[in-house]
């Protein structure tokens, strides 16, 4: 039992007649919460008794049944506005999990159930987007983001990696497919052109940390405008996809940038094709890099130096007909008295050196010479006869630019491939990791500003002679009362915080490799400011 409100006793009794609570030292009516409502007419009482915590007649729901209800209304209202009713069960199986049974309420509730659904989809390779939930929810990205990661923990679950290429595959269907302009075949040709040029931007690395649906977007709208579909823009689907429409124009800059590097590196005339003119040269480029992927690397003619010749036979044979050597077991004569060199059984590394000590005779070296051209020219035109079969089996492929005859579709990264297959192909371009490349500038940059510190430091330490009012190299004083020479106007240096923290680590004398890396804060906490702690 409790206390007085008003004067804190504990002598609480309870009024047979109202069923309060009274204090009995002052006598003030504690908090009560049966209050019953009722109406009185000439007759009686009339209308229905109202009685908080009560629903029909005789059955009183409990604070753990309502929060319970309530929950689950959250629950339902939530798939409601996502159009996923059919997945209430799972969801709400997941958070019992979760809340053992508790449930829950107020915005982290809602949160939870957002990562749940997010979840549920990903688990069986549904698409939906992050941002969606989000909206419905009523939270930003990096809170669901965590809450899904907490979610994704608690229940030891893996999920499966994000299907970039199936997404396009979804969207580039159901947004064709309603338009009755387009016939089947041609949207079967641009889903397999848009999953040729994402397992490309895959190999690219343009993927690599980055979010997946302003990729789909950027491509999509490339094999739109590659094939006269004028009626997509960036604005309609990417609100149509929840995702900004900056980000999907960066992504489609970056694929056409990559494709101007593959024109500039294999076309004759790749110097004169940009970023405004690639989409006049899409057609021969993807058709390279189709032709280029469907090519064998292991059936790459050899050259002369895999091939070879075989030296050791020739030499064994002249040294059978001189008499002076032994074929199987090979050694140097009396005269060469050099037993360091001997050589063992099986084939022999034949080198400058060895053939001189031989003393071959010029009738010998004749005719190793004439068997090794013979054996060239036989080699020769075994790799002509692979060449002209190679030749004969690419004339299909010829570049064609008719209509979309460039474009045949039979490349495997036309289809959905893992990524080790899809790191195996070449399509004519290997670029590496954006991260890399920015990585290694930056690395660059801090070099030369490690540079310009370290010539600032030798000024200060060590100024030049004229400062101290020496002769120069000519002998004549530089603080002469009748020079009139005009002073050199100063160069104007900009400087900015890392120059100055990358003064402060080298007069600390922290090593250039580790200033090198970037990572200041930490060097400064350990050579600055607790370099006087032992």
């Amino acid at each position: 039992m409790g206390s007085c409100k008003n004067c804190k006793s504990k002598n609480l009794n309870v009024d047979t007649v109202t069923g309060n609570l009274e204090c009995s030292s002052c006598g003030v009516v504690q908090d009560f919460d049966n209050y019953e409502q009722q109406t009185f007419n000439a007759d009686g009482i009339i209308g229905t008794n109202v009685r908080l915590g009560t629903s029909g007649s005789r059955y009183d729901y409990s604070y753990r049944e309502t929060k319970i209800y309530l929950a689950q209304k959250v629950v339902s209202d939530i798939l409601y506005k996502l159009d996923l009713e059919n997945r209430v069960d799972e969801v709400n199986n997941m958070i019992k999990i979760i809340t053992e049974e508790e449930y829950g309420s107020g915005n982290w509730f809602n949160v939870l159930v957002g990562a749940c659904i997010y979840v549920v989809m990903r688990k069986a390779n549904k698409w939906l987007p992050l941002t969606s939930v989000c909206e419905t929810v009523g939270c930003d990205n990096y809170e669901l983001g965590r809450m899904v990661y907490r979610v994704i923990d608690h229940l030891d679950l893996k999920l499966p990696d994000f299907d970039i290429v199936g997404l396009f595959d979804r969207v580039m269907k159901e947004l064709l497919g309603g338009k009755g302009n387009i016939g089947k075949d041609k949207i079967g040709r641009m889903v397999k052109q848009g999953i040729f040029l994402i397992q490309c931007m895959i190999k690219w690395y343009v993927t690599t940390g980055r979010r997946p649906v302003p990729v789909v977007v950027a491509v999509i709208i490339f094999v739109c405008q590659l094939n006269d579909v004028v009626d997509v823009d960036f604005e309609d689907l990417a609100s149509q996809l929840n995702v900004v429409v900056a980000t999907c124009k960066l992504r489609y800059n970056e694929l056409l940038k990559k494709l101007v590097e593959v024109a500039r590196i294999r076309l004759p005339w790749g110097n004169d094709v940009n970023v405004k003119n690639i989409m006049k040269n899409a057609p021969i480029v993807i058709q390279y890099m189709e032709m280029k992927s469907m090519s064998n690397p292991t059936n790459k003619i050899k050259n002369l130096e895999e091939v070879g010749a075989d030296l050791d036979g020739l030499v064994s044979d002249c040294l059978n007909k001189d008499g002076r050597y032994f074929v199987q077991d090979f050694e140097f004569d009396d005269n060469n008295n050099n037993n360091d060199n001997n050589k063992s059984r099986g084939s022999i590394d034949w080198e400058v050196e060895d053939l001189e000590k031989l003393n071959i005779s010029p009738e010998c070296l004749s005719t190793i010479y004439l068997k090794y051209l013979n054996e060239y020219s036989e080699m020769k035109s075994s790799m002509a006869t692979l060449e002209n079969r190679n030749e004969k089996r690419s004339e299909r492929y010829d570049f064609l630019m008719d209509g979309a005859e460039y474009w045949s579709g039979n490349s495997e990264l036309s289809k959905k491939l893992f990524l080790d297959k899809i790191l195996e192909k070449d399509v004519g371009l290997n670029a590496m990791p954006k991260s890399f490349i920015d990585g290694c500038l930056k690395i660059q940059k801090r070099k030369k500003k490690i540079k310009a510190a370290t010539i600032r430091i030798e000024k200060i330490r060590r100024p030049p002679i004229a400062e101290n009012g020496l002769d120069d190299e000519s002998g004549q004083s530089q603080l002469s009362v009748n020079s009139r020479k005009r002073k050199r106007k100063a160069k104007k240096v900009d400087i900015d915080w890392e120059d100055f923290v990358i003064e402060t680590l080298l007069l600390h004398e922290v090593k250039e490799e580790e200033i090198e890396k970037g990572y200041y804060n930490t060097l400064l906490d350990l050579h600055v400011f607790n370099s006087g702690i032992s």
